[in-house]
């Protein structure tokens, strides 16, 4: 959302941007610790895949929604307060949901119980 804001985009184009390197920035954190315990770069993808889809999703669902039902929070400057406010708010509303899918998928032996059974800290379901 700071670099849309930044460059003057519009919503849908700052949601997309917003969207697309949570996604790769969350892949990519997961594969660093599988790439460096030599975890091949096809089979890493696929962990990260994953382990991490549904929950970069409900985070992604969940804060874009937050901003957008906000009055004024799409609109806001990167000088006005209602844009980090809102910002820091939905990330913290979001991470309710996302913590729970998290929760659900390592009980499971899904998600990041996979990732880390891949690199050796658990049992990989």
């Amino acid at each position: 959302m700071v670099l849309a804001t930044w460059w003057g985009w519009g919503d849908f184009a700052s949601i997309a941007l917003a969207v697309a390197l949570a996604f790769f920035f969350g892949y990519l954190l997961s594969m660093i610790p599988l790439l460096r315990a030599g975890t091949a770069l096809g089979a890493a993808i696929g962990i990260a895949l994953v382990a991490d889809t549904l929950s970069i999703t409900t985070m992604e669902i969940v804060d874009n929604a937050v901003l957008l039902l906000w009055p004024g929070a799409m609109d806001a400057g990167l000088g006005d307060l209602l844009f980090w406010g809102s910002l820091a708010i939905a990330l913290a509303v979001a991470w309710g949901p996302t913590f729970l899918v998290n929760r659900a998928l390592i009980a499971r032996g899904k998600g990041h119980a996979h990732a880390h059974g891949a690199h050796g800290h658990g049992h990989a379901g």
